[in-house]
């Protein structure tokens, strides 16, 4: 007897245990990221903007006094290094939360080793619908799904340019079946139904036959479900070939990559857009301000990618703080529940979440190039 007694006071005196990744004076965060694969002039960006974030916020004391420290992994777009990126994260870097995985199929298969540990994973950069359903506590996305994105531009750009026949190219995958179905959704709102569909295969780079037929088809308007090699090049041919209809793709093909590699015949392309295209002459005070701290950091010109990697960390900040300094997944869970982040200085939309709702904004707005830049042509479009 007398040992259990001594052996329930050395329990009772033993500290509680740890919460991963959260410390007296430091909070542990990671992404997975394609930083030797086929994405990584995304993820790059990405990265620098996250860690202009965290150093913003470490310069300013932190949250509750403690700093940020951001974990980044490659995974090369490739789900199975993927789910190895999030092994390491999680196990050996004991981290608390990963925000802006970038890619859907990395982002799908590694989700489930980070939930397992009650490790939150958070606004992924990818507008993929299973990043925030089915509900889960935490699992939260603030990227508008291309599918919501796609149903309303295409119903815009119909009105506004008088369209007849739209048809789709699209990847034979996921992403872009969920395009064109978006698509398909938009047209069936207003009467319509595509007059002709065609799709690739992942890694295709000759678009003659497909082009040829939606040539054939009569189509003045085409849904994109292609991103940035596959848009270039289907632009590029139909140029070639003498057939100018209006082009429209989703944020997976916003980017400045387009008209730098694809040039003068990338003018006129449309594309869904959840923020403006930041540049270092932008109408907005705080954006050239913030375009120039981001060029003296890194050296280089920021992408929207920059920002996206600014606005995920900063949604992350926001909820952790309103989590108080008892910070576990609990706490952070019920903190996204009610967590709303006003519409910023970049153009991005009011995110507000809610125990139903782990989806920040479904709303988009319509982007063009004109004269080799971006330029956001609408406001925010609602289904």
């Amino acid at each position: 007897m007398k040992r259990i007694a001594l052996a329930m006071l050395a329990l009772a005196a033993t500290p509680a245990l740890a919460q991963q990744g959260v410390s007296d004076t430091e909070i542990v965060i990671g992404t997975a990221q394609d930083l030797s694969g086929p994405v990584v002039s995304l993820s790059k960006p990405a990265v620098n903007g996250m860690r202009m974030k965290v150093d913003e916020v470490n310069a300013a004391g932190g949250i509750d006094g403690r700093k940020l420290r951001l974990v980044v992994e490659d995974h090369g777009y490739d789900p199975k290094k993927a789910v190895l990126a999030a092994q390491k994260m999680v196990q050996q870097d004991k981290i608390f939360a990963a925000i802006g995985s970038i890619g859907t199929p990395t982002a799908l298969a590694a989700m489930p080793i980070y939930l397992d540990r009650n490790v939150a994973h958070l606004f992924p950069l990818t507008g993929a619908r299973e990043m925030f359903e089915p509900l889960h506590r935490l699992k939260y996305s603030f990227a508008a799904p291309y599918y919501d994105q796609i149903r309303a531009g295409i119903k815009k750009l119909v009105k506004d340019k008088g369209l007849k026949k739209v048809c789709t190219i699209y990847q034979d995958d996921d992403f872009g079946l969920e395009v064109s179905q978006g698509g398909e959704h938009g047209l069936k709102d207003i009467g319509m139904t595509y007059a002709e569909r065609t799709t690739y295969k992942r890694g295709a780079t000759d678009f003659s036959s497909q082009v040829a037929k939606l040539k054939d088809a009569g189509c003045d308007g085409v849904v994109m479900g292609t991103i940035i090699r596959e848009t270039i090049g289907t632009i590029a041919t139909a140029r070639r070939l003498g057939w100018n209809p209006e082009f429209i793709g989703t944020t997976a093909s916003y980017s400045d990559i387009i008209h730098k590699l694809g040039g003068p015949a990338m003018n006129g392309f449309y594309s869904t857009c959840t923020i403006n295209y930041a540049y270092e002459d932008d109408p907005s005070e705080k954006v050239r301000a913030w375009y120039a701290s981001y060029k003296e950091k890194f050296k280089e010109d920021p992408t929207v990618f920059s920002v996206y990697g600014y606005q995920l960390t900063n949604l992350f900040v926001e909820a952790a703080k309103k989590a108080g300094k008892s910070l576990n997944p609990d706490t952070l869970a019920k903190a996204l529940e009610t967590l709303e982040v006003p519409g910023d200085h970049f153009g991005g939309d009011t995110q507000k979440f809610g125990p139903q709702k782990h989806l920040g904004s479904d709303r988009a707005k319509l982007c063009q190039i004109q004269n080799g830049r971006w330029k956001t042509v609408s406001e925010h479009l609602t289904n």
